[in-house]
């Protein structure tokens, strides 16, 4: 199919006969390049590098080697059916294009190579690009001057790079997964078509609150999820302590927890002030929901929010039975109100009486809610009338699966009131959870609003671990009417700040802190320890986008 291109391409020397079980151990020098005649972009090729534009496919792993160099973003659709504008570089001198081709024979929408075409083999399974195939990347030598790539070629393939001729390659299997294990793609803030709503701006370049800090004694497992509030100069957090036992294993820690109270001038240097809520720990003794279990075995998800009509805070939190013998551990939530004893904004320390639950299984649940529904619980108001993200996750396929046979998924619905006390009633009966979102991942979700009234919700986008393939990212989605809610898009921080985690958790907030700059307290998992530890983001929103969005969220 190539033969034409032969007379513009020299054949890269290398020892073909050599396969490397190991990775190149030099880092390739990048050469000099142009883009003639075309309005495609140049990206750098790194993790959640947008390759294609029309698309929400980016690059999730990649050989280390192709880390830093400069590819071409091109028209997704274009090169699918093969009515692309043919891809013209100048190169500054004589130069190795790599080329990244998908691992679907079958498929015509692909671009097939081998080393007939005058093209050696670099990397097999060389990149991740979410949603499509596994990526093989290929080197073909180009001499100084203009050249039209691959110019018979039909299909789509991926320009991932491009070094200096003198570099030695070796071939190599660099062991990359499936993109296809991303499904659906998703869109990352920064690397797609969109502008950024939020710009990340810098924080933490390691965890605020970590084993050993003051006020961690006697939490095992570290921290899950919560919400921070700012009141006057003051931070105040409410985690959940993953607490567990010392001498007990770690899986104990998600069963015995604590809510912790604790504050901070500049949400890096925390105190812990007190305990609002400690779990009982107890299993359960049988397998159903069964009132001789203990209901309140574990206690999640602390959400504090002040009612401005009573004129004090009110909690809103989850409380587990645990079983010992069955996945999820976590079983049959439910919802608790509790409120401030102490009236007024300075309230907030408590101490909390409980005032009852509010949600629970029972006739209006519905499959989809599974066995950890009701799994977390955030009011918020819109007008006269109040809404409240719910939770569900392990879902049954139907009643017939209950109490044991449970699926994958992690959902959410609404719940509608008059009034931040109750009674919650699931919207349209729970019937469906939303699923525009994300259709299979969106955790313990905390509303506010931006500047102009659109409504935002922050969540835990999923973990990239534990067998799953998500976005490993927090995510947020924004809604005009508070009911409505778009497509997620995901922070990718670890572009600014140094990673230090493995798995992204829970954000516990979106604290506005004036001139558009916000403030994100997070949980995460460093899987080389049994600590999970609390890390900070600041992120600075661009308004013109901001009112991009909601002129495009008015036109649906």
């Amino acid at each position: 199919m190539l033969q034409k291109i032969k007379n513009n391409i020299l054949l890269v020397v290398v020892f073909l006969s050599v396969i490397s079980v190991h990775a190149q151990k030099n880092n390739w020098q990048p050469a000099s390049f142009e883009v003639v005649k075309s309005n495609y972009k140049t990206f750098k090729t790194t993790q959640y590098a947008h390759v294609f534009s029309g698309s929400k496919n980016n690059i999730v792993r990649l050989a280390p080697e192709l880390e830093g160099l400069t590819g071409v973003t091109l028209p997704l659709d274009q090169y699918k059916n093969g009515t692309n504008a043919p891809l013209k570089l100048k190169f500054k001198e004589d130069a190795i294009v790599f080329v990244g081709t998908f691992q679907d024979k079958s498929n015509n929408e692909f671009l097939q190579l081998d080393t007939t075409d005058s093209a050696f083999l670099v990397y097999q399974d060389g990149v991740t690009i979410t949603g499509l195939p596994s990526v093989d990347v290929y080197a073909i030598s180009y001499k100084k001057g203009t050249h039209t790539i691959l110019p018979s070629a039909k299909g789509l393939y991926a320009v991932l790079g491009v070094v200096k001729m003198k570099e030695t390659l070796v071939s190599t299997n660099a062991g990359q997964l499936d993109g296809r294990l991303w499904n659906p793609t998703f869109i990352v803030e920064g690397f797609s078509d969109e502008k950024p709503l939020f710009e990340i701006i810098g924080g933490e370049n390691k965890p605020v609150i970590d084993e050993g800090m003051q006020g961690t004694e006697g939490i095992q497992g570290g921290f899950e999820g919560g919400r921070v509030v700012k009141v006057d100069d003051t931070y105040h957090m409410f985690p959940t302590e993953r607490a567990g036992e010392k001498g007990v294993e770690m899986y104990y820690d998600r069963v015995k927890t604590k809510i912790g109270h604790w504050t901070s001038k500049d949400a890096i240097h925390w105190k812990r002030e007190s305990t609002i809520l400690q779990a009982s720990g107890t299993y359960a003794i049988t397998e159903d929901d069964n009132p001789m279990n203990d209901r309140r075995a574990a206690i999640w998800s602390y959400m504090p929010v002040f009612n401005e009509k009573a004129n004090k805070w009110y909690g809103y939190y989850l409380a587990y039975t645990v079983s010992k013998e069955i996945e999820p551990n976590h079983s049959f939530g439910r919802i608790w109100r509790c409120e401030s004893t102490v009236e007024g904004i300075n309230g907030i320390a408590g101490p909390y009486k409980d005032m009852g639950i509010i949600m629970e299984p029972g006739l209006d649940s519905q499959p989809w809610e599974g066995r950890q529904g009701v799994a977390s619980f955030f009011p918020y108001q819109v007008g006269n009338k109040f809404y409240g993200f719910y939770s569900g996750a392990y879902p049954f396929e139907s009643w017939k699966d209950y109490p044991k046979k449970s699926g994958k998924g992690w959902f959410v619905a609404l719940a509608e009131s008059n009034s931040l006390e109750g009674p919650w009633f699931r919207l349209n009966k729970g019937l469906k959870p939303i699923q525009s979102i994300h259709p299979l991942f969106v955790e313990n979700p905390i509303v506010s609003q931006l500047p102009n009234g659109l409504y935002i919700a922050i969540f835990d986008g999923g973990p990239d671990g534990w067998g799953h393939h998500l976005p490993n990212m927090m995510g947020y989605s924004l809604s005009k009417d508070g009911v409505n809610w778009s497509e997620a898009h995901y922070w990718p921080i670890e572009t600014k700040v140094d990673k230090w985690w493995d798995i992204m958790r829970t954000p516990l907030c979106l604290i506005p802190e004036g001139n558009d700059v916000y403030t994100i307290v997070y949980n995460a998992i460093d899987l080389k320890k049994r600590f999970h530890p609390t890390g900070m983001v600041k992120v600075k929103l661009n308004r013109d986008v901001m009112d991009a969005r909601l002129k495009e969220l008015e036109k649906k």
